[in-house]
């Protein structure tokens, strides 16, 4: 009968250039998890930035070329907007017979079954107002005048209320100053910190970093973008170069610089290309004017050198952009969470993964920007339900046309950007490989577990260092 007889084993060498030991199963499970792994190799990052650092350097010359310096000056025209307007506070309000203080004076005799026959009957046999207005800023603080307020007035004054007033110079000095709106700067200032204070206590450090970006793209818009269009520089050069500015400030100021946000703003400028160019094209097929109401009339009147369809292009841009940052940073962070979840999971199944989430996230989307902008043009809408009129004579009008061209070309870019940017972080989290970021140190191989005898003595390996002997 023969027995084995097997030696001590030596004890294993820790692995050469480690500077703690493994578990006592010989293990390495914790020596490099301490955190993430490099999201994307150098090499990718170095792609990133050959592609996104001339684009940054060409927005930052694009900004200095164009900047404006402020906007032009222009003589007053008195006219909606453009008019001189002061604070004011109602200090009185009388009731008085109309028939006193209105001109016509006389009994309207027409139809009052009208909505302007029952106006000039009230105006004739109703109660009015009159309200004493003192002027509180102004060459003329302290200066007090009168204002009539019809029965069927949509706006009914009271006392103490603070208001805006609209100073004509070259009137007749009783008739230099009219309440033109009321004064909501309290009411907005409580709604704005109201905002900030959810935003910080919910979003904490994210979300002070936030609102400051949001302070900068409003800058961006106040400073640049509007004072360029008035000087007459292109809309749409302009609304490009701006869109980009805020689009890399406020992503990298929220998001931090890193590959995960370099592929979110590689996303939406992809779509914003696809916005630009699909809106140009019908924009000109349509024969769109941007210029359909009030407003556009007067600022065409004011500065007729300004192309009023490429601000209409331009406007869509601007719109489209802050919708698109929320696509394409959701659709990033959820390849890389899907990554992370499981490394092992190809391009392939990132993308398809990824486009499921989209999915849901194109429909929730387009449907809040097609609400939002039927939100917007409500009161249009309801002229044309009370008109009658058919929906093709509605579309084809050129104030809804343009919300529609409005609507569908961003919603045509938002949908585009789902599978672009889901590609791009595929593409990019895909290269993360052990080694591909940065050398990993791999722990040397342990030698196998050696089996155990039923006695209990352990059983040599062939080739071992053990010899074999008979008793």
């Amino acid at each position: 009968m023969t027995t084995t007889q097997q030696p001590p084993l030596p004890p294993s060498e820790p692995p050469h250039g480690h500077g703690h030991d493994g578990p006592a199963d010989g293990g390495h499970g914790h020596s490099h998890s301490h955190g993430p792994a490099a999201p994307v190799s150098a090499h990718l990052r170095k792609i990133i930035a050959a592609v996104l650092i001339p684009f940054a350097a060409a927005v930052v010359v694009g900004l200095v070329v164009l900047w404006p310096g402020g906007a032009p000056g222009h003589e007053r025209t008195g006219v909606g907007f453009d008019r001189q307007t002061q604070q004011a506070t109602v200090t009185e309000v009388d009731e008085v017979d109309c028939k006193s203080v209105n001109a016509s004076g006389g009994t309207p005799t027409g139809d009052t079954s009208t909505a302007e026959g029952s106006s000039a009957q009230q105006q004739a046999s109703g109660t009015c107002k009159k309200a004493t207005v003192r002027v509180d800023t102004g060459k003329d603080k302290g200066r007090t005048f009168t204002e009539i307020v019809q029965p069927d007035s949509s706006r009914q004054l009271k006392q103490g209320q603070e208001v805006i007033v609209a100073y004509a110079p070259d009137a007749p000095e009783e008739l230099q100053y009219s309440v033109t709106d009321v004064n909501r700067k309290l009411p907005m200032a409580l709604l704005a910190g109201i905002f900030a204070v959810a935003v910080v206590v919910v979003g904490r450090m994210r979300g002070v970093m936030a609102l400051v970006a949001l302070a900068v793209s409003f800058m961006i818009l106040t400073f640049f973008i509007l004072p360029a269009i008035l000087q007459g520089s292109n809309p749409l050069v302009v609304a490009v170069i701006g869109a980009s500015a805020i689009m890399l400030i406020a992503l990298y100021m929220c998001h931090g610089l890193s590959a995960r946000t370099s592929v979110a703003v590689l996303g939406t400028l992809l779509s914003l290309l696809l916005i630009g160019l699909l809106g140009s094209l019908f924009i000109g097929w349509a024969a769109l004017t941007g210029n359909t109401d009030d407003n556009t009339g007067l600022i065409h009147g004011l500065y007729p050198s300004i192309d009023m369809s490429g601000l209409l292009l331009a406007g869509v841009i601007i719109g489209s952009l802050g919708v698109l940052d929320d696509v394409t940073v959701t659709q990033t962070s959820a390849v890389w969470e899907l990554h992370e979840a499981n490394p092992t999971m190809g391009r392939r199944g990132l993308y398809r993964a990824g486009i499921r989430i989209g999915r849901d996230h194109i429909a929730s989307v387009v449907n809040t920007l097609v609400l939002a902008y039927a939100g917007a043009a409500l009161p249009l809408l309801l002229l044309f339900s009370i008109a009658q009129s058919s929906v093709g004579a509605v579309a084809n009008s050129e104030l809804v046309a343009e919300e529609i061209v409005r609507t569908l070309v961003g919603s045509i870019g938002l949908v585009a950007s789902v599978p672009v940017t889901t590609a791009l972080a595929a593409l990019v989290v895909s290269a993360d490989r052990p080694g591909a970021a940065a050398p990993v140190q791999q722990p040397q191989a342990q030698p196998p577990a050696q089996p155990q005898s039923p006695s209990g003595p352990r059983v040599p390996l062939r080739g071992g260092s053990g010899r074999r002997r008979k008793h």
